[in-house]
């Protein structure tokens, strides 16, 4: 077939030019050609040398783009040019199939046409990117000439007579009106930026994000191309293989998306409505964020319509096959050229199957975008709903708070869930606007295709959806009762951990370990019921689509005789049922969703309206003039609610009080004293404004000394005060480094931070520390004792410039030594000579003589105040109380000891600490730090172990599941899967058995009827057994998770219980709770998921590609690159996402703890005036989490794009293939219809196949954490004796020899006691003493083996204690730690957790710790109930308990470990009266001045060791050096 441009058949009229040259069609064609040819000649040299030598010396960096005016309509309008341009040359290509010779004219200007369109856009961009332009010039005359050739050929088309009918005329008119459009969009950029036909033209910036290189986030600033498939995320996603992804390479957020910029809007829409319950909070929401959410809609609209594009086509393609008479009536030939109308152009199955392949991109585009959109929206409004939460917070009331109205926890559930809820509405919005549309929509469809059968399909979907929204609530009903428990389960594995030290030492970790497995018990019941309901919800599922199809074709066969089944209506109705069943999944999740979202959005109204304190900033008070007030408060009476104690309306402290005309409270040093629980510390934070007040006022002064006397005020609205630097009783510390802890947001100034850290005695703690005062300490960090962060607390409140202290009891955690230190060094030196105020509540009486003004309290009111002279006067009794207590009347100090002495047991944990932390690394921070080791190589070996899947963690997973699940769970899926292609395959053959009967009965010429009843037994057999199948798998993975996730959690709590003490002290809490929590969560609830997810989109798409390759076998040689294609992307892929994914979760963790942290010492915050700054630092927080989170969606909707462009290849190839088979090799239309369903289904499922796979990579993470905890070495509990062969009372005498001991903490370390004997006869009471770190501590532990004794022994009542077993040993001995500790449950519990004491035994003991009238006044008294921790009583109260909890095991050797370091001295006399041995580990000598024996040590050596009286009286003794150093 010879070729031409206008053809040469011998009759040629298309060369005919006798009524001018214009009416010739083929001349019309060439005419059009000149513009094109134009363009690329112009634009080659441009962009080729121009660009093109640009590029690969310099790239044009993104801080030039910025976008012309009509950027978005410009690329739209050329997407919709090259599809009409597609559609011109298939059109001519078509046409030109009815004529002898080819008629190049036909489609060679289009294709022409279609080369100028993409290099107008790409010119157009590289034009925008570099902000050049006057070199649009050629564009505009492109479009000019295009326009004009254009409406030539459309008039003359008229002119003849051509009309709507023929498709090439409508072509045409389209591209006239695009050509016009684009023409006015460049005249439209002349005017915007006047580049030409004007003088000046203007000068426009690129935005201020792109600006700053910071920035990396680039979806809102590339072009619409980039922006629908996320290409500039290429080099980000390719680079994330060769270095890891952290904060630095995804930079800041742009300022459109900031958490401030966000909370300013939302704070905008809040103010304009009304606040008036949850309504008020959505109305707001509308306003702020209504816009983009349409947009997210009208997308999802058009996807969804889209998607029936697919149903229509298979239908279309496989009818034109199975029509056998290709015979097409000769197309009209006007002008001298042929023309086709739309039916002829839409029959032929070609250009179906590329108008599927288009349908397809552009649904997914569309899709994509809109998910994208709504994701952003959710993620910005998240952000802002946290500042909004986090500003309410920096106002709340504390006391709310300590009333129980409103706990820490709640508010961080408000941050951590409620906002994610929201979040999550916001990303499932877009589908409750969409699903009624796609439901009626393919109803519709399935009705044109089936007639009323379809009806009876549907209606068996639509009856099962409620059955899946009844799932879906029972599903959350599970999720809720699984969480509670998990709840409770970690609140007491949480106490277990904490206390394990003292578990240990009593023995009772058994008790502990056995109460979490009971709670693990009922979560594990509550777990099935949730994996049952997930395992029927995925049943359904799969079932709904064939139940319907089954039931649909039986009664379609049923109905009518002469049904038509033909593999066009199977195919188009099996892919319409397919489309249905999503928004019914979808539903279940929606309507769950919408209900959490309507529940948080209640709390969060809630939240909002609750008190907050005087509002900021406008002070009401006017203070009189005729009073230059001098002091700094003014007394009046006032009244405030203490939080311990609900509201005891007697309670009227006064204000704190000077009425002495010369005095300057100003420079002066206020005590507050009284018994635990009188309301010293009310007063402090009634002064700052903290408490509720019921009357009085509190007035700060910023006036100077003055001799005038004060006058009183009335009473004032509101408190003005500046800055004060507070430590709180309870130390408050921030997740940061010592340093940061004590200069808290202040520059360092290290001469003043040097004097602080002295007078704070810190040095030798800071010098114990890895990285000295650079370690992070508190949560994420090293966990403090108490009198250490106490200490910080105070040196952070010494450090500030402030003019007002308050130092609420800051000596109750340090032994006397430290106390003398601060006091002397710290109060009376430094905030002294910087004449600053301070007012002190404290316990120690023998620092009363230093006080400027002493306020005595009793019952929550001012007993007496005055000097110290004053009070002696006027109250004799009280003066003299007093004297007792402080039994050291000189106040000298021995400055030698004093440098040396320390607090010991802190220092000594920080010591072990530190070691271990050197000893054990967990495998991730090895990891972690190869990584980031500068060898080359190893980098390199890092990436690649990254980008590796762990099989090894999936193997154990599996190996867990047992002999019985495992099998079954694999041959299930392949069984089904099976079962499911064979289902469609039967179908397959079916119809074409219908479509050879009909053909064989129109050539017979007789109707000899189908039997359909075979072929539906067959399918309904097939069907039924599909139905089962899909039971039996979803069960068998639901209770294979389930099986692995109670050996897992029950061998890691087994483990870690008998794990020694030191595991303890060198990992950190927060480490191994996580285990316990996230871990365990992911294991319990996502893996099976996953799972079940990955098996079923792996087998579908291995099975699709299968179906498809046996249809049409070509198929295979096009997989290939596909496949090759598919790899690089989800490799790259699964490496970023892992990546952002575990940054996304760690940049969550601090801005949650940011919150529990603020929430916490909200106290401080307000007393320092630092609300601005930690709103500073949350808004840093929010970005970076923020940030994380849309790298995540833009990378997830990066693979998304890719693979569906991929599946839409597939589709493309499988049709075109299948379409030339069936024409020229007879392939059944059956099997045709079945290949194009199934290829339709792969690009469903290619994207779900690689999400799954990364997400199991994450998950499968917890796994491997778990197992590395596994491999824990336990304590050695068994002992040469069994239990039963201990005497029953042992030891009765407490009888101790200790022969040559040596002992240490570990195999690796060196000894800590060196060749120790001592004897210890009954009843006798020894007083061990002895600097920091000379063996105290170790000297008690190796009584209960806690420490690694490696020579000598220790024998009682004649039995080596190395003989028995650790559990009996343990619970014949008792010991008070440094430490209170109290665990949740009722006071008799923590009494005797083992419940064999009587009432009256627990009765004696409280009374001998003094504690009987406290528990009396609770209510159910010895069943009142003990908060967590301990939180309702005192540190003093929680010390007595402790020191009852001994007393009840009446075990006749009690060790005590500095145990009264913050019990009142009243309270001291306890020790009187029991303790058979009493090994005082402690500071205050003078407290074991009546001990029968005193043994002195050092560095693990006993120095001294005889009576009292003994040492004191020889002159040289290291023990009479101390009482005089304690006097």
């Amino acid at each position: 077939m010879s070729l031409s441009f206008c053809g040469n058949e011998n009759n040629s009229s298309a060369y005919n030019v006798d009524q001018g040259v214009l009416n010739n069609g083929c001349f019309l064609d060439a005419l059009t050609v000149v513009p094109h040819v134009f363009l690329l000649f112009i634009t080659f040299p441009i962009l080729f040398i121009g660009w093109g030598s640009q590029s690969s010396k310099v790239h044009i960096h993104h801080s030039t783009w910025l976008h012309f005016p009509g950027h978005n309509l410009r690329w739209i309008l050329t997407f919709i040019l090259l599809f009409v341009l597609v559609c011109e040359i298939a059109e001519g290509i078509v046409s030109d199939g009815f004529t002898q010779s080819l008629h190049l004219h036909l489609y060679m200007p289009s294709c022409l046409a279609f080369m100028a369109a993409i290099t107008s856009i790409v010119y157009y961009h590289n034009i925008e990117t570099s902000n050049f332009p006057k070199l649009l010039m050629a564009l505009l005359i492109y479009w000019i000439l295009a326009f004009i050739t254009k409406t030539i050929k459309f008039a003359k088309y008229t002119e003849h007579g051509i009309g709507m009918r023929q498709l090439r005329y409508c072509l045409t008119g389209l591209l006239v009106l695009l050509y016009g459009l684009l023409l006015a969009v460049e005249i439209n950029v002349i005017l915007g930026r006047r580049y030409m036909c004007f003088a000046h033209p203007t000068e426009v910036k690129p935005p201020e994000d792109l600006q700053d290189l910071g920035v990396r986030f680039l979806q809102p600033f590339v072009n619409l191309l980039s922006k629908s498939t996320y290409w500039w995320m290429n080099t980000f996603i390719t680079t994330a293989h060769r270095r890891p992804i952290d904060l630095k390479v995804i930079g800041k957020l742009p300022i459109a998306m900031r958490a401030l910029t966000n909370y300013m809007k939302l704070r905008k829409a809040f103010e304009a409505q009304k606040p008036q319950g949850p309504q008020w909070i959505w109305r707001a929401l509308r306003q702020a964020y209504g816009k983009p959410l349409i947009l997210s809609i009208t997308f999802r609209f058009l996807a969804d319509l889209l998607g029936f594009v697919g149903p229509l086509c298979i239908s279309g393609i496989v009818h034109h096959i199975s029509k056998k008479n290709h015979t097409i009536q000769a197309p009209a030939q006007l002008l001298g050229i042929y023309f086709i109308s739309s039916q002829e152009f839409l029959a032929n199955a070609y250009v179906l199957a590329v108008l599927l392949f288009f349908a397809l991109l552009l649904q997914r585009t569309f899709l994509q975008a809109s998910y994208y959109s709504a994701i952003q929206t959710g993620i910005n409004l998240r952000g802002a709903i946290q500042t909004k939460i986090f500003n309410k917070i920096m106002r709340l009331c504390t006391s709310n708070m300590s009333m129980g109205e409103m706990t820490v926890g709640q508010i961080c559930n408000l941050v951590a869930i409620d906002t994610s809820q929201l979040m999550w509405f916001f990303f499932l919005c877009p589908n409750l606007w969409a699903m009624p549309v796609q439901i009626i929509v393919g109803v519709i469809l399935l009705y044109y295709l089936l007639g009323i059968s379809a009806l009876i399909g549907a209606t068996v979907i639509a009856l099962l959806a409620p059955v899946q929204y009844f799932l879906a609530t029972k599903l959350s009903q599970a999720q809720k009762s699984t969480l509670e428990y998990s709840n409770e389960r970690l609140k007491k594995t949480n106490e277990l951990l904490r206390g394990i030290k003292l578990l240990k030492l009593y023995a009772w970790e058994y008790i502990f370990c056995s109460s979490v497995e009971e709670t693990r018990g009922k979560e594990l019941t509550s777990l099935q019921s949730f994996a049952l309901y997930t395992s029927v919800s995925i049943f359904m599922n799969a079932a709904i689509p064939i139940a319907a199809v089954l039931t649909t074709f039986v009664v379609h066969v049923h109905l009518s005789d002469d049904a038509d089944l033909s593999p066009a209506v199977a195919f188009a109705s099996l892919s319409l049922f397919h489309i249905l069943v999503t928004p019914l999944f979808l539903l279940s999740s929606v309507v769950r969703s919408t209900v959490k979202a309507l529940v948080s959005v209640q709390k969060l109204s809630e939240f909002f309206s609750s008190d907050e304190i005087g509002e900021e900033q406008e002070p009401k008070a006017t203070i009189p003039s005729s009073s230059t007030n001098h002091s700094n408060y003014q007394a009046l009476p006032l009244k405030v609610v203490n939080r311990k104690h609900p509201a005891r309306e007697d309670w009227n402290s006064y204000g704190l009080h000077s009425d002495t005309a010369n005095y300057c409270i100003n420079c002066q040093l206020t005590m507050i004293v009284g018994q635990v629980g009188c309301g010293k510390s009310s007063l402090l934070l009634a002064a700052l404004g903290e408490m509720q007040r019921i009357s009085g006022s509190v007035t700060w002064n910023r006036y100077l000394c003055s001799t005038q006397k004060p006058s009183r005020l009335t009473i004032v609205n509101i408190i003005i005060r500046g800055a004060v630097a507070y430590a709180s009783q309870k130390p408050w510390l921030l997740n940061a480094s010592v340093v940061e802890n004590i200069t808290f947001e202040m520059p360092l100034i290290k001469q003043r931070y040097k004097t602080v850290i002295e007078a704070c005695s810190l040095q030798p703690d800071i010098d114990i520390l890895p990285q000295g005062d650079q370690t992070e300490i508190g949560e994420r960090g090293i966990i403090l004792s108490g009198g250490q962060k106490q200490r910080i607390s105070v040196a952070r409140a010494l450090y500030q410039t402030t003019n007002v202290v308050f130092l609420d009891d800051p000596f109750s955690a340090l032994d006397i030594h430290l106390s003398d230190h601060l006091m002397q060094e710290g109060i009376l030196k430094l905030l002294r000579e910087e004449k600053r105020t301070v007012v002190l509540v404290t316990h120690k009486l023998q620092y009363l003589p230093h006080a400027d003004w002493i306020i005595a309290m009793k019952d929550g009111t001012i007993q007496t105040e005055g000097t110290l002279k004053d009070i002696q006067n006027s109250e004799p009794e009280l003066f003299e109380q007093w004297k007792t207590l402080m039994n050291r009347q000189d106040q000298e100090f021995e400055k030698e000891t004093v440098a040396e002495s320390m607090t010991m047991l802190e220092r000594k944990n920080l010591r072990r600490a530190m070691y271990s932390r050197e000893a054990l690394k967990t495998e991730e921070e090895e990891e972690e730090e190869s990584v980031e080791s500068d060898d080359e190589d190893n980098l390199s070996q890092v990436m690649r172990h990254r980008a590796t899947i762990p099989w090894g963690s999936c193997g154990k997973y599996l190996a867990l599941a047992g002999l019985l699940l495992l099998p079954l769970l694999v041959l299930s899926q392949l069984l089904k899967h099976s079962l499911m292609v064979a289902i469609d395959v039967w179908l397959a053959h079916w119809t074409s058995d219908v479509i050879h009967a009909k053909i064989l009965s129109v050539f017979v010429l007789q109707n000899c009827g189908f039997s359909h009843s075979s072929y539906l037994l067959v399918f309904s057999v097939l069907c039924c057994l599909g139905i089962v199948l899909c039971l039996v798998t979803s069960m068998a993975v639901e209770w294979t998770g389930l099986r692995v996730a109670k050996e897992l959690h029950h061998s890691l709590l087994n483990n870690i219980i008998l794990a020694p003490m030191r595991f303890f002290e060198t990992t950190p809490l927060g480490s191994i709770l996580n285990r316990f929590s996230a871990d365990t969560n992911t294991i319990d609830q996502h893996i099976p998921t996953t799972l079940e997810c990955l098996i079923r989109s792996t087998l579908l798409c291995v099975s699709a590609l299968g179906v498809i390759s046996y249809v049409t076998p070509v198929f295979l040689i096009a997989l290939a690159p596909l496949a090759i294609a598919c790899y690089f992307i989800q490799k790259y892929f699964r490496v970023a996402s892992r990546d952002l994914q575990q940054l996304e979760d760690s940049t969550q963790l601090p801005l949650l703890s940011h919150f529990s942290e603020t929430v916490e010492g909200l106290t401080t915050i307000r007393a320092f005036r630092y609300e601005a700054r930690f709103r500073q630092r949350l808004l840093e927080f929010t970005d970076a989490n923020n940030v994380a989170s849309l790298f995540l969606t833009a990378a997830n909707r990066w693979l998304e794009v890719r693979m569906e462009y991929i599946g839409a290849c597939i589709v493309l190839i499988a049709a075109v293939a299948s379409i030339t088979n069936s024409l020229y090799s007879h392939l059944s239309a059956g099997l045709v219809g079945l290949g194009l369903t199934y290829a339709l289904m792969v690009s469903n499922y290619l994207n779900w196949m690689v999400r799954n796979l990364a997400d199991m990579e994450v998950q499968l993470g917890a796994v491997k954490r778990i197992k590395t905890l596994l491999k824990t070495e336990p304590e050695n509990y068994e002992g040469l004796l069994s239990a039963s062969q201990v005497p029953e009372g042992w030891p009765q005498q407490g009888e101790i020899q200790i022969q040559n001991l040596s002992v240490r903490y570990d195999s690796t370390l060196k000894p800590v006691l060196k060749h120790v004997s001592a004897h210890i006869k009954p009843g006798e009471k020894v007083g061990i003493c002895g600097r920091t770190g000379s063996g105290k501590s170790s000297f008690s532990l190796a009584f209960f083996r806690m420490v690694d004794t490696f020579e000598g022994r220790i024998i009682i009542d004649d039995i080596d204690i190395a003989k028995l077993p650790l559990q009996t040993l343990r619970s014949r001995f008792s010991i008070i730690l440094q430490d209170p500790i109290l665990f949740s449950g009722t006071i008799r519990f923590n009494l005797d957790p083992e419940m064999k004491a009587t009432d009256s035994m627990l009765w004696e003991a409280l009374e001998i710790a003094q504690l009987k009238p406290v528990v009396k006044t609770l209510p159910g008294g010895l069943d009142a109930m003990v908060t967590e921790g301990g939180e309702n009583f005192s540190q003093g109260q929680r010390q007595l308990f402790c020191l009852a909890r001994a007393f009840v095991r009446k075990s006749s050797i009690l060790i005590m470990d500095e145990a009264t370091a913050s019990i009142d001295m009243a309270t001291v006399c306890i020790r009187s009266t029991v303790c058979m041995i009493c090994n005082t580990h402690t500071h205050r000598v003078h407290t074991i001045l009546n001990a029968d024996l005193v043994i002195v040590m050092k560095r693990g050596v006993i120095l001294e060791y005889d009576k009292p009286d003994v040492l004191l009286s020889t002159e040289d003794s290291v023990f009479a050096s101390f009482v005089r150093a304690d006097k």
